[in-house]
């Protein structure tokens, strides 16, 4: 026998923040790669003529977001508004998972995915609020974005041969390593994010739908 459970209040704001934090992200990731590009370290980017294409119009236009200190406290900055994006995108996955009854693939592919947004949030927290940035990329950044890549992928197929809802969630995991090589190409390998990201901002809608779990059975008056 089984019961619904209404969706809790938490995790109606959780999907509320995840969608939000997409946004935001959408708007960041542009940001951050132009505000790198303006760095010692980031100015070889724009010899791509795929970068540059974009890059030199879209500097000018925002040219104020990008100015209003020295090159580096501007591209740390930015780089710090990430942390929250993917510490919401994190939580909305855990709670996403505890929604489910995974089994064969799904139930492989949680742990390698989930562990590997512990391990890049992590690493974001190390590259952009600690004097460790690049320690944090190659300890943690570098293995958390392997695993995050492996585990979505998988998650991703898993979630789409099992009718998940909604598509796209499953689409964007599975496809989000092509994404990734396709985005870092034209923009930065921290807007790659950016399919995972949307991946649960979608996904978190059904956090607002009734939950089905097993109903607690009546072991009879006991003597």
């Amino acid at each position: 026998m089984q019961t619904n459970v209404p969706p809790s209040d938490t995790a109606r704001a959780v999907g509320r923040a995840t969608f939000a934090a997409a946004v935001a992200g959408t708007v960041l990731a542009p940001l951050h790669a132009l505000s790198r590009y303006a760095t010692a370290d980031g100015a070889e980017d724009l010899e791509g003529p795929l970068v540059r294409a974009w890059a030199e119009p879209a500097t000018d236009l925002v040219a104020p977001l990008l100015t209003w200190s020295d090159p580096d406290t501007v591209y740390l900055s930015y780089g710090k508004l990430w942390l929250p994006v993917l510490v919401v995108v994190t939580i909305c996955a855990v709670l996403v998972r505890r929604r489910r009854a995974p089994d064969g693939l799904e139930r492989w592919a949680w742990p390698i995915a989930l562990t590997g947004y512990a391990l890049a949030t992590a690493a974001l927290l190390g590259q952009y609020w600690t004097p460790w940035l690049d320690e944090s990329f190659v300890f943690l950044g570098v293995p958390g974005l392997l695993a995050s890549l492996a585990g979505s992928t998988l998650l991703g197929v898993a979630l789409l041969r099992r009718g998940f809802r909604p598509r796209a969630t499953g689409w964007l995991l599975a496809l989000w390593l092509p994404a990734v090589v396709a985005i870092s190409t034209v923009m930065a390998l921290g807007a790659a994010l950016l399919p995972m990201v949307w991946a649960w901002a979608l996904a978190s809608r059904s956090l607002d739908a009734e939950r089905t779990v097993p109903a607690p059975v009546d072991a009879g008056p006991r003597h």
